[in-house]
């Protein structure tokens, strides 16, 4: 069976009604870490997919564009193999690398300095904490996440500020953020839009994932 560590539980409510584990990490290393080690001590579980959003590196990536990771990379620059068989289960390889951990890259030129440097399309801070984990124990080890923020995207201040560590989204201090800067108000309609197509592509993998399991019975 398969274990799914995401930081949102919006991203978790993706994953209802697949026959799998999940655990919600916060958003954080930390969290990832722990959810993590939950589901490696579930003798069901065989293998554990980071899962979810991500910031988008590559200036030639989208809103919505799909990743799977042939290896993902920690802040220091390691890096760790994802499993080429998970991947194909979600349709296959598309992207080389990944960062996974470290800080937000909030701003284009955050992103652009990360893109020239490592070559990841993408960041999250949750995958490398996860491929820790798996290796310790032994399990497989994938990433299926997609573009949320493109390279191109300012965060607004409220975004970095979302967030709980329980994966719940902190409306409060989204609304207070607002009401002291009004002027980012496009910039987090604009990540709205953005991070809709990044669920959207998850969803359209996920049902890819399903139908080939009924097909194959695997």
């Amino acid at each position: 069976m398969l274990g799914f560590v995401t930081g949102l539980t919006a991203e978790a409510s993706l994953l209802h009604g697949m026959d799998a584990k999940v655990a919600v990490g916060g958003g954080t290393p930390e969290g990832a870490t722990r959810a993590a080690r939950s589901l490696a001590r579930d003798s069901s579980v065989s293998a554990i997919i980071s899962f979810g959003l991500a910031g988008g590196l590559d200036p030639g990536s989208a809103a919505g564009d799909l990743l799977i990771p042939r290896r993902i990379l920690d802040a220091a620059g390691t890096a760790f193999p994802c499993d080429n068989r998970l991947a194909d289960m979600f349709g296959g390889v598309t992207a080389d690398a990944m960062i996974g951990g470290g800080k937000v890259a909030v701003t284009p030129q955050d992103k652009m300095m990360l893109f020239a440097s490592t070559g990841a399309v993408a960041i999250d801070l949750e995958s490398a904490a996860v491929a820790r984990v798996a290796l310790e124990h032994g399990l497989g080890f994938a990433v299926l996440r997609a573009v949320a923020d493109p390279a191109g995207r300012h965060l607004p201040p409220a975004a970095l500020l979302a967030l709980g560590t329980d994966g719940r989204i902190q409306l409060g201090q989204v609304v207070r953020s607002v009401l002291r800067q009004p002027a980012q108000i496009p910039q987090l309609l604009a990540l709205a839009r953005e991070a809709a197509a990044a669920r959207r592509a998850l969803k359209r993998a996920l049902q890819a994932y399903r139908s080939s399991v009924s097909a194959t019975g695997t």
